[in-house]
């Protein structure tokens, strides 16, 4: 009979050196890596959907115009709530991918990663929130007679600002930078895409025109999930 201290020991003890490689291969897969394109992606057609709300000919002092306004574009606001819930889903899976990315290859206690999926929670947050009113209105626009066409027009003035507060994503752009061309930790260009659409994107943010992020935010996600996806040749060599 075996020695119950000896088993104890060899559960305790760490896994040979081999066993963790071995295993590398299989956790370290792209789909968190193809979410942030998906998210980008969403976040565009977001992006895109809102400005559509915009007319020039439109009395934006007048409440009740702005309400029939919205209930002709109904189908519009549909279209873009379901591409800004379904970005959230994919943003926090491309988020703790990016963060696991990150810490495989930084040195154990690095913050980079934890900062990086927390700025892009940011964003995630920031949409789930503008996104948060539309069960309220989503289908009250129609009847805005019935009701009070002012609370109507600041809906039109929330969906148009806070789906575009993407100052999170210029965080985690400026973080990425730091990890290549500090750390050479992810592939230089991701850093430098980082540096310049990350870092316009946060300072945008920081600015009293933080809607401005949105422009910018979508797109450096989307170029840097297509870098992961396709260009992060030696970590998946490594890997491998």
């Amino acid at each position: 009979m075996k020695d119950p201290t000896s088993m104890g020991e060899v559960f305790l003890a760490d896994p040979p050196a081999g066993a963790a490689a071995a295993a590398g291969p299989t956790r370290r897969t792209r789909a968190w890596a193809v979410s942030g394109i998906v998210a980008a992606a969403l976040g565009l057609v977001t992006i895109i959907v809102s400005l559509g709300f915009w007319d020039p000919d439109l009395d934006y002092s007048d409440p009740m115009a702005i309400a029939h306004r919205l209930g002709d574009l109904q189908s519009r606001l549909i279209v873009m709530h379901v591409a800004m819930v379904s970005g959230i889903v994919a943003l926090v899976v491309f988020a703790c991918g990016l963060a696991r990315r990150l810490n495989d290859a930084l040195p154990a206690g690095s913050l980079h990663g934890a900062v990086a999926a927390g700025g892009l929670g940011l964003v995630a947050v920031a949409s789930l929130l503008g996104s948060g009113l539309d069960t309220q209105f989503l289908f009250a626009v129609d009847a805005a007679e019935d009701g009070v066409p002012e609370t109507v027009a600041f809906y039109d003035h929330w969906i148009a600002t806070i789906p575009w507060l993407w100052v999170g994503a210029g965080l985690a752009g400026v973080v990425l930078a730091v990890a290549a061309l500090k750390h050479k930790a992810v592939p230089r260009w991701i850093g430098l895409v980082g540096l310049v659409l990350g870092g316009l994107t946060l300072l945008f943010g920081i600015s009293p025109l933080q809607y401005m992020a949105g422009f910018l935010g979508p797109v450096w996600l989307l170029v840097t999930a297509l870098g992961f996806t396709l260009g992060d040749k030696a970590y998946r060599n490594a890997a491998a």
